[in-house]
């Protein structure tokens, strides 16, 4: 609920503050007060266009600030203030500052916001119906709302949402299976013939790695040759020989071993050098035998090493490991073309089952909707005659698509008669301003405990009443505000007479110009001003205990 609001230096408003009560709040004042202004001013915390005329003074910036109570924010308002990451504290406090250079700043408990977010933040908390706006009777998704609130579809919608967007998410599964399909057909052919062509060439894991080696000795193979034939031949047949020098020297050693301490070891490995210059030789002499040169081998080997670095360069690869990877990777797309068919028919059977149940649930929707119905536009028209529009009818259509949506089945609008003719239109097309604020008021009279309504402001919603009419009028305001927060600006002496808190709106001068003003009316000063409403300045004796009763009752 709006439990405060601050205006500072905003049209012939100085300084301003109002403190609301939770129930029925009442504004009166002469034409011309200031009402509409106060409207304007809360309009810039409603997100409305900031205009940088509207300022008193030009030289200091305007300031307008509703401080809403947060033990009753409901869930719509919470999950805002989450999802938008603004704090939750003991007051919610919505502030416009408007500059002298008519640049705007909107803040919400301090931190900035752009006006799209405080747009949707205050049409959470306050509701304002005034003549001529395009209010949210007319829209369908309310009228919904109201249905559903007499309905009790709470728990149902609830339940009904979860399920929906659970086929919504199974539809959208469905369909990307659907087109992974369709994108394997397309592809099926081409993967097929990639796969084809590496499992023909039948690389095994280093093959080509190993390729590249073998040609290198190859190609290499007479040089190789050359060097090793000549180690073995300065090992064993040159003409000193390694060997047989090594050989000599250790026989010569041999005599004297026993001759000096050090002799035998030295002995021993000369003789140990003697064995493995031996075996090097005869290693050498192996490999000597075993390195060829063949030219076909070098040709298949070169064909096959073409082939490799082809099939690399196609699919952008560097190592035999690699295009092994890539093969199967065609292998794993293949066989998901065999399986995806299964995996199709598995989504299809969760898509009828979700739909199932789906459409039973949006079915009761449908049913307690229309339980409803009847109940509903009888007990408008009733009150539509209190109001005032004795000849005004509504009818509420019920119409049943085929199509689940975020909802359930129906598509639901009020429709409206306003001269008894049968001739019933959607309530944007023929609903004046002030037939529809007061249609607003009965519907939402009756909706006001089951659903969950912001704070309600009415301006002129007494236009085209008097007498009875707006003595109920004043009596729903009154009923309603038990439920909800209500604040409604009237020149209605019958509905003045119902507020729990009275304001008056005022002109002073100050230091010689005109400001507005406005203050809380005690019960005495109710019972003037209401008597002033209904005879004039002077009221009248009759005038005063007929205020008086108005106040009291």
């Amino acid at each position: 609920m709006l439990s405060r609001l601050s205006i500072q230096n905003y049209a012939i408003i100085d300084q301003l503050e109002v403190d609301f009560s939770r129930n029925l709040n009442i504004i009166t004042g002469e034409t011309g007060a200031g009402k509409s202004i106060l409207l304007g001013a809360l309009g810039l915390i409603l997100g409305r266009r900031a205009d940088a005329g509207a300022l008193l003074n030009r030289e200091r910036k305007c300031v307008v600030e509703g401080v809403f109570s947060t033990d009753s924010l409901d869930e719509a308002v919470q999950q805002f203030l989450q999802e938008q990451e603004l704090d939750v504290q003991e007051e919610l406090v919505v502030r416009r500052e408007i500059a002298p250079s008519g640049k705007s700043r909107a803040f919400v408990n301090d931190t900035p916001v752009n006006l799209a977010q405080l747009n949707q933040l205050s049409s959470l908390l306050v509701d304002l119906h005034q003549q001529f706006d395009t209010l949210e009777l007319g829209e369908r998704d309310f009228q919904r709302q109201v249905l559903d609130a007499l309905a009790g579809n709470r728990d149902r919608l609830k339940q009904y949402g979860q399920l929906f967007q659970r086929l919504q998410q199974a539809h959208r599964e469905f369909g990307r299976l659907e087109e992974q399909k369709a994108q394997f057909a397309r592809e099926f052919d081409y993967h097929q013939f990639q796969y084809t062509e590496l499992e023909e060439a039948g690389f095994r894991e280093n093959e080509l790695e190993d390729i590249e080696q073998e040609l290198k000795l190859q190609t290499n193979a007479e040089g190789i040759k050359n060097a090793l034939s000549k180690a073995v031949y300065e090992l064993e047949e040159g003409e000193t020989p390694l060997i047989r020098c090594l050989r000599g020297m250790a026989s010569t050693l041999q005599p004297f071993r026993e001759l000096h301490a050090d002799l035998p070891g030295l002995q021993q490995r000369l003789e140990s050098a003697y064995i493995e210059l031996q075996d090097i030789a005869g290693e050498l002499d192996r490999i000597g035998a075993q390195v060829h040169s063949d030219p076909a081998t070098i040709e298949q080997l070169n064909e096959r090493l073409s082939l490799g670095y082809k099939l690399m360069k196609k699919h952008g690869v560097q190592t035999t490991r690699e295009l092994l990877q890539m093969q199967q990777e065609l292998g794993r797309k293949l066989e998901a073309v065999l399986n995806i068919d299964n995996e199709i028919e598995a989504a299809r059977k969760i898509v009828a089952s979700l739909e199932a149940a789906a459409f039973d649930l949006a079915g009761k929707l449908s049913v307690a909707r229309m339980g409803e119905v009847a109940g509903l536009e009888q007990r408008v028209n009733v009150m539509l005659a209190q109001v005032g529009m004795p000849n005004a009818r509504i009818k509420v259509s019920v119409f049943a698509t085929q199509e689940l949506k975020e909802h359930g089945l129906d598509e639901i609008e009020f429709l409206f008669d306003a001269n008894k003719s049968n001739q019933f239109q959607p309530l944007r097309k023929v609903a004046s301003g002030g037939e529809l604020s007061r249609l607003m008021l009965c519907i939402k009279s009756l909706v006001a405990t089951s659903m969950n309504l912001p704070t309600l402001i009415f301006d002129e919603i007494d236009t085209g009443i008097s007498g009875e009419a707006a003595k109920q009028v004043g009596i729903i305001l009154k009923d309603l505000a038990d439920a909800r927060q209500v604040i409604c600006i009237t020149h209605q002496p019958p509905i003045a007479g119902k507020g729990q808190r009275h304001f008056f709106v005022h002109k002073t001068v100050v230091d010689d110009a005109v400001k507005t003003a406005i203050r809380i009316l005690s019960t005495d000063e109710r019972i003037v001003a209401i008597a002033q409403m209904l005879s004039g300045e002077k009221p009248t004796a009759a005038a005063l205990e007929n205020a008086r009763e108005m106040v009291m009752n």
